[in-house]
């Protein structure tokens, strides 16, 4: 009898062993988990005041697998989801505006709730990372850019965004950079026969007066951009242009302009994040030319 009840009881641990390790096993990492762990590692402090917070779905989903891209758009939702990866980690907005709540629109608007839909349907969960990623030093940003130029020995010990390259004409640098940054629809401002030495790059969008005040300086011949307004920054290369001083301006398109720093985000987060399958996904390029169709 007692020889039974002990072979009882230790099979009785063995499945609770064996159970427990299954559990063990079955457990994922959630949304949230990721989050704090990137916070741990990103190398500065966190601020409270941020975009960097989830967008969309619930943070304690568990991760079947993380897209990493600039601009969570609904082509880039689409591919991802259709990949099995339903943590999405972008830089910028998800729903139109800088905080994600597009002013003006109602949230009835068809192809907003769609969009909200579609998460919701997928069981996908969004987080933007994009306030601590340009705050590393070197902005993380940037050295995705640097490195998908080449650039690295170009670039400036006492600034990171000014660069001094082999001596080149604005319509070269023009089209090198439309190459490497994968962008056919780069607009240029200024002399295409210019040469020039000394560059500028901010990346993004990031406001008119910082890129006035760039292309003020003397150590900038040229300043690319990603998007401007027309009748700022825009305005002001034209004017200088047409004062003769040797100025230009190259427009490189948003999207094209830091995407390499997202992919450059995708390759740091696998060096410490392993238990889930992770992917760079890019987004597109939006416009296209006349000519391309």
């Amino acid at each position: 009898m007692k020889i039974n009840l002990i072979r009882a009881a230790v099979a009785l641990a063995v499945l609770l062993l064996v159970d427990s390790g299954a559990n063990a096993q079955e457990h994922r990492i959630t949304a949230r988990e990721l989050v704090t762990e990137i916070q741990k590692q990103v190398g500065v402090e966190w601020k409270k005041e941020t975009v960097d917070t989830f967008k969309a779905g619930n943070p304690d989903a568990p991760v079947t697998g993380v897209a990493v891209t600039m601009m969570a758009t609904m082509d880039v939702l689409q591919r991802a989801s259709a990949k099995g990866l339903n943590f999405v980690i972008t830089h910028e907005p998800t729903f139109y505006a800088h905080l994600d709540t597009p002013e003006g629109i109602p949230e009835s608007d068809a192809v907003w709730a769609e969009k909200r839909a579609f998460i919701e349907k997928h069981g996908m969960v969004v987080w933007r990372f994009h306030d601590h990623w340009h705050m590393r030093k070197p902005d993380g940003i940037e050295a995705g850019n640097v490195h998908a130029l080449g650039w690295e020995k170009f670039q400036r010990a006492d600034n990171q965004y000014l660069f001094v390259i082999p001596e080149t004409t604005v319509k070269e640098l023009a089209k090198q950079v439309s190459q490497k940054l994968g962008s056919s629809v780069v607009r240029v401002v200024g002399d295409p026969a210019m040469k020039i030495t000394k560059v500028g790059f901010s990346p993004g969008a990031a406001g008119s007066e910082r890129e006035i005040r760039a292309l003020e300086q003397d150590d900038v011949q040229v300043l690319m951009v990603g998007e401007t307004r027309e009748w700022e920054t825009v305005e002001y290369a034209a004017d200088a242009v047409s004062e003769g001083r040797k100025k230009a301006l190259i427009v490189i398109g948003h999207i094209p302009s830091e995407q390499p720093g997202m992919e450059e985000c995708a390759r740091w987060l696998k060096g410490f994040v392993k238990d889930v399958p992770m992917e760079f996904v890019p987004a597109k390029q939006p416009f296209w030319t006349v000519s391309e169709k």
